[in-house]
């Protein structure tokens, strides 16, 4: 059984950072990408970063330049690190885990951005 636990959401200022992990249960090389993504309430998921087996990185628009995407492989583990942290950033963020044709999802972990 593949499990993705995230970690490391919390309440952030305006302008503050927030650094996000994602473990894998199994070798995080056997995913051909592992991607983060929000659902703000209202609003559809999307993606906000995506970085692939060979290291490959792909940001939306709205984080490029705050936002980075990282990989530890001797930990299983893979990073958002958020910083410039805006209102608009508040949202449930999920860990992807693209395996073959198969998508895992972590379970969410909240971000609030706010005075």
């Amino acid at each position: 059984q593949v499990q993705l636990v995230e970690s490391g959401g919390g309440l952030a200022q305006p302008g503050g950072s927030l650094r996000l992990s994602c473990v894998t249960s199994r070798s995080i090389f056997n995913f051909n990408a592992m991607g983060w993504y929000r659902q703000a309430p209202g609003k559809q998921r999307e993606v906000v970063a995506v970085m692939t087996r060979g290291g490959d990185t792909n940001y939306a628009d709205f984080v490029k330049g705050r936002f980075t995407i990282s990989r530890d492989n001797a930990k299983n583990t893979a990073y958002l690190q958020m910083d410039s942290l805006k209102p608009e950033d508040t949202a449930v963020y999920y860990c992807n885990g693209h395996w073959g044709s198969t998508n895992y999802w972590g379970q969410g972990t909240q971000v609030t951005v706010s005075s």
